[in-house]
Parts: C-alpha cells; structure tokens; sequence
C-alpha cells in the first residue's frame, strides 16, 4: 500500500470518528425538541407585484435595507435597482459583460455591486489565482470593504477604496458559490462544489468550523436570523439546518417529489419559515422547525435562480430565468 493510501485511510478514519464524537455529544434531535410546537399550518402567499424590464435570465436579486428597493442582474447585461412599491425602475446600470452571477446592495444604499464570469467586480483587480476565474457570490460588510466567492476555490476581503484583496479565504477544495454573512458581520459562511461549508473569521481569515453532509454541490447558504445556525441548498435536492454550536447538521428538507437542485435560500424573519427557490420553476416554503413543507410559490415559467426576504420581514422577492421578479407576501 503506497504512503498516500495510507494517509487516506488515516484522514478517513479520523472523518468517522469526529462524526461518532459529534453524535456522541447529540443528546437529543430537533424533531424531537420540537414534537410539541405547534405546525405553522398551510403559508400562502400571492403575488403582490411583477418587475418587467430584464429581457434576459435573472441571475441574483438582493433588497436594501430599507426593505423597499432592490437590486437585480441579468444576463441582458443590466444591473437595475427597483423601487418594489411602484415598479418603477430607480437605475439602470449598464455592466461590461453580460456574464453577470451575483450583485449586493451595501447596508448604507450608498452602493451596489456585481461580479461574474470574467467580470471585475466594481473597479477590484480580480487577484483570485489561476483556474476559473469568475465570482459566484459577493456582499458588503460596509461602505468600505467587500467580501468575494469565487470559482478558485476561495474567498476574498477587498478594500473598495484602494481596490485590492486584504484577506484570502484559503481551505475549500471546490468552486466556492455562495456566501453569508452572519448578523454581527463578523463571521460568514461559504458553500462549495466540494459539498462542504466552512465557517470563517472575517477578522483573522480563519476556517473556524467545516460542516459536511451534502452529496453534491452547494449553490446557496443564508444564516438563520439569530446567527447560531445556518441553511444550505444544493443539487442533491435537499435544504440542510446546521447549528454552529451543536457543530452538526440539525434537519434535511426534502421531499419524495423534490429531484432537482435548490439554488437560492432564505429565512423568515423570525427563521421559522425557510424558502427555497428550485430548478422546478417552485420556490418551497418549509417548517424549519419541524421540517414539513408548509406551502409553495408557483408563478415563474423558469428557474427560480435568486430569492430574499427584506429585513422587515414583510415581503419576499424571487427572480427567475423567466426574466421577471415577483414580490410575494
């Protein structure tokens, strides 16, 4: 047996027994500290308004913070903000390339951004190194710095006044596709094409946590409300709970009829719905607390690619490749 055999087999087994160490240290499951919680019962929601003007696939949509304008890019090459009371368009902003896969609107409102394939992100320098250089995900942690995923398998800290990379976020073995910041912005979380998250300091670039369980790749993360836990989507067809305290996945959401991939998440207000857009065209609306599926957005005649709750709680906002968005309460 060759040297990196056995390292292997060593790496594997240390795997199993963090895994038995985990359950070990499980005392009880959510299912059954929630046996007595009442069900949320059937959540309906209609339609409150359609923005048109996209003429091509709507590839991510973030709101302010003022939980009335939002920001969307599309393949048409056009980032526009939104204003989701009247539809009216607030900007248009035409981008370099179409090639467009994430965009953020900054807590302040005083800047939006976006980043794609071959894309620059605002006037950054893209440094990530090598590979597929392209960026999956990105958000503001202020008016002054920016954090990037990216398809080499890392994350970046940029500094938007001097456009360089202060920090590298360095351990995923896979295309890195989403990012979440958690609510005191010190820490986020990423997804990766390698089936992992990873948790990590803001403030040192430190991988604090490592959460595994997926089968496939990982295409959204979003923090629950409270910042001890997280919620993941990913092409096995399933949303995942994991708390960073139990260090372990806590629930799946899934269902027999659910055989395509989940690219878009988000939490209610409170965190106890849980939304999830699909390639089905469905966005699903689950008890994240018991892990039913408690309701259904139908209404797009494509991909849901992109979805966010405001931070008022009142309204939620899918995109699609259908080119539209829907607001929905």
């Amino acid at each position: 047996m060759s040297e990196l055999e056995q390292l292997r087999q060593e790496a594997e087994q240390l795997r199993n027994q963090i895994r038995d160490a985990r359950k070990a240290c499980g005392d009880s499951t959510l299912t059954q500290i929630t046996a007595g919680l009442d069900p949320v019962g059937r959540i309906q929601m209609r339609t409150r308004r359609t923005l048109r003007g996209h003429l091509a696939k709507i590839y991510a949509m973030h709101w302010g913070t003022d939980s009335r304008l939002l920001v969307s890019a599309s393949q048409d090459g056009k980032l526009i903000i939104w204003d989701s009371y009247t539809t009216n368009k607030v900007h248009a902003i035409p981008l370099r390339s179409s090639w467009v896969m994430t965009c953020a609107y900054a807590p302040s409102r005083n800047y939006v951004a976006c980043g794609g394939a071959r894309q620059h992100l605002l006037h950054l320098q893209p440094q990530h190194a090598g590979g597929e250089r392209y960026l999956s995900c990105c958000r503001f942690l202020n008016d002054s710095q920016i954090i990037t995923s990216s398809g080499d398998t890392t994350c970046a800290l940029w500094d938007i006044e001097t456009g360089q990379q202060t920090t590298t976020f360095t351990g995923h073995s896979g295309d890195v596709m989403s990012l979440s910041l958690s609510p005191d912005m010190r820490t986020f979380v990423s997804g990766a094409c390698d089936a992992s998250i990873k948790l990590w300091d803001v403030r040192d670039s430190m991988c604090r946590q490592t959460f595994t369980g997926h089968e496939s790749d990982i295409n959204a993360v979003c923090f629950f409300p409270n910042g001890n836990a997280f919620t993941t989507g990913s092409d096995d067809a399933t949303c995942r709970l994991f708390d960073l305290r139990a260090d372990q996945e806590l629930m799946m959401y899934s269902h027999d009829n659910i055989i395509c991939g989940i690219t878009s998440v988000a939490f209610s207000r409170s965190g106890r719905l849980l939304l999830a857009g699909y390639d089905d065209f469905n966005c699903n609306i689950w008890d994240s607390m018991k892990g039913d599926r408690a309701g259904v957005l139908a209404g797009h005649d494509n991909r849901v690619s992109c979805l966010g709750v405001t931070d008022d709680g009142m309204a939620v906002a899918t995109g699609s490749w259908d080119s539209f968005l829907k607001v929905w309460n």
